[in-house]
């Protein structure tokens, strides 16, 4: 454990009375941004899990921040004094393209990352390098992305910041989220799935695998494609009026012709 761990490991109303608080977060902000430090770590046997005080960490510094004019934006914003709009140099390699966009102190882009305009990357997130974030999307608090994503037009991934203990929404590398799709909960999108237009998933989603005839939840295997689907839902006054439920369901597993439909544009990057 290193001293930053060792400070934010500690109870919250210590860490709050510590007058080291304000230098400690700037450090962890810096680690964030720099990824040496990560919200969530895939451990040696494949899981995802958070570390809860770099969590911790964050909420500390939401909670102890005051609220605060922020220069240069639109008239009368405002956020916490801890949390201001990173500002890229040009040094980290990322394509912020103009347009109303807005990065969030502690969230880390990596070089080659292209963000359109607008979308919001909060606190403690993680993009991948070669990563693309399409306009009007999200990734929320700690979220983390991996590297060759592509998250469509209007996708939102997420945050989860409380408790802080709770895994964040994973997407692994080489995946396509497709547009206005939505991953909450601290659901795992495992490297190479593809997510058609308007899936959602969260935690507790029964996800339908008719590929190997399974059913499962909080996890989309490594190479899955997943379509928006229904099933019947129980019961016969449900049955009676063609009632159906919203059942995501992985058609077939990634192949050349998958690969070549969802390929990113190298001329837009």
């Amino acid at each position: 454990m290193n001293a930053l761990e060792a400070f934010f490991s500690r109870g919250g109303d210590e860490i709050l009375a510590d007058p080291g608080l304000g230098e400690a977060l700037a450090t962890l902000l810096d680690a964030l941004e720099s990824g040496s430090v990560r919200a969530a770590a895939r451990g040696a046997d494949g899981e995802w899990r958070a570390n809860a005080w770099v969590k911790t960490g964050i909420l500390a510094g939401f909670r102890s921040s005051a609220v605060v004019p922020v220069e240069g934006w639109q008239a009368g914003a405002s956020d916490k004094a801890a949390f201001p709009p990173r500002v890229l140099t040009g040094a980290e390699g990322v394509r912020l393209v103009p347009g109303g966009s807005a990065l969030r102190r502690g969230a880390c882009l990596e070089p080659g990352a292209v963000v359109m305009p607008p979308a919001y990357v909060n606190v403690g997130a993680f993009i991948g390098e070669l990563s693309m974030v399409d306009s009007h999307a999200l990734v929320g608090s700690c979220a983390q992305v991996g590297a060759r994503v592509h998250l469509s037009a209007g996708v939102q991934v997420g945050g989860v910041l409380e408790p802080a203990g709770a895994r964040p929404v994973v997407v692994e590398d080489g995946c396509f989220i497709g547009a206005l799709s939505g991953l909450f909960e601290g659901v795992v999108v495992r490297e190479r799935a593809v997510l058609a237009p308007g899936v959602v998933l969260t935690g507790s989603t029964s996800i339908f695998d008719l590929v190997k005839g399974r059913e499962f939840r909080g996890e989309v295997p490594p190479g899955a494609v997943v379509v928006p689907g229904s099933r019947p839902a129980g019961g016969d006054w449900a049955r009676a009026r063609g009632i159906q439920l919203y059942a995501p369901c992985v058609v077939k597993y990634r192949n050349e012709s998958t690969d070549a439909a969802t390929a990113l544009e190298e001329a837009l990057r």
